[in-house]
């Protein structure tokens, strides 16, 4: 782990938190609601401009950002004040953030599908065998090569880090199997995947695809589709238990396991390839998590904003301000608690 790729992973970080606040910032600015600050990082701050009526911030813990509206948590007599504007425009300003980290997201992905040397497909090129060429598969006692793999355990397989995290994820130890074969679908069950010298899950190979110009966004679409779909599903897991606690991390402990990853690229093309995958992900878990529906995230707003366009009516001010207080101190506390467990870590390793 070298300085520069802690520096290269703060400042990839730092961009994520940027561009949500951006997205806040224009669209705010187009629908003429008055934004006080515009600031990047929390904590004190290392440079404030003021220009006009907003003030520009950078701030020394990069964590996160604010866009900083008037009347967004209060009552004001301003016109341009954030409650004063229509339901409609409050709306765009408060998705935009977590859209332009999915558009962001989407981006990355596209310019890493560009950089790699071919199109990862999901149809079997061929199994493990040993130096003597004998089989070390056993998965191919159900598949065949040129099967193209389109369900395991009811998870429909879009790209194939699908196929490895439903192998990985589910605690069992055979799987329903649905392929394409010579155009018919095929149902295969009990399917053992192993590599019997190494034990991996992975105990086949699959064919890369020439890079076209279809190719490449049909991939980036259905990678962006599977990227979104495992953080919901990873969310759901949590909630349900499956998860706990120590599987968790904050801003450090993505930092640390960024730049472990990414150090262990060979060439520079390497480290930077594995970065903007990184990153593609983690802007895409950002633009998501904001649209859950908890008090003082982007989602909790909308179900607030929702329920006066329903009503006609706004909840009241104080009553709205309070439960957002209540969540963002809960969330702070969390992310206190998770900056210690991803600091312990570190030490313990």
């Amino acid at each position: 782990m070298t300085f520069l790729t802690v520096l290269a992973a703060i400042f990839g970080f730092g961009i994520i938190i940027t561009i949500h606040e951006a997205g806040h910032f224009f669209v705010a600015k187009k629908c003429n609601v008055k934004v006080n600050e515009f600031s990047i990082g929390m904590g004190p701050a290392i440079f404030s401009k003021q220009k006009g009526e907003t003030k520009y911030s950078l701030r020394i813990l990069p964590i996160g950002g604010y866009c900083a509206m008037a009347g967004e948590d209060e009552n004001s007599d301003d016109p341009r004040a954030f409650r004063n504007r229509p339901v409609w425009q409050r709306m765009l300003v408060t998705v935009a953030g977590a859209t332009m980290n999915l558009i962001l997201g989407l981006i990355l992905i596209l310019i890493v599908t560009l950089m790699d040397s071919a199109i990862t497909t999901t149809t079997i090129a061929g199994f493990h065998t040993n130096d003597s060429g004998e089989s070390i598969s056993t998965s191919e006692q159900w598949l065949q090569k040129d099967d193209r793999i389109l369900k395991i355990n009811g998870l429909n397989i879009y790209t194939a880090t699908d196929i490895s995290y439903a192998l990985q994820n589910d605690d069992c130890d055979t799987f329903t199997v649905v392929v394409e074969r010579a155009g018919e679908e095929v149902t295969l069950e009990n399917v053992e995947f192993r590599d019997t010298q190494t034990n991996g899950l992975l105990d086949f190979y699959v064919y890369g695809a020439k890079k076209t110009f279809s190719r490449v966004m049909e991939y980036t679409g259905k990678t962006f589709v599977s990227t979104a779909r495992l953080i919901w599903i990873s969310l759901r897991d949590l909630i349900g238990g499956k998860y706990g606690f120590h599987d968790l991390s904050g801003v450090v402990g993505i930092i640390d396991q960024t730049t472990d990853v990414v150090s262990k690229g060979k060439t520079f093309t390497e480290k930077l390839w594995m970065l903007l995958d990184l990153l593609s992900f983690i802007t895409v878990n950002v633009g998501i998590f904001n649209l859950i529906p908890f008090p003082a995230l982007d989602g909790g707003r909308m179900v607030f904003l929702f329920i006066e366009a329903i009503f006609r009516k706004a909840v009241p001010t104080k009553v709205e301000a309070m439960i957002h207080f209540v969540g963002l101190a809960a969330l702070m506390l969390l992310m206190v608690a998770i900056t210690f467990q991803d600091i312990g870590k570190i030490f313990a390793r």
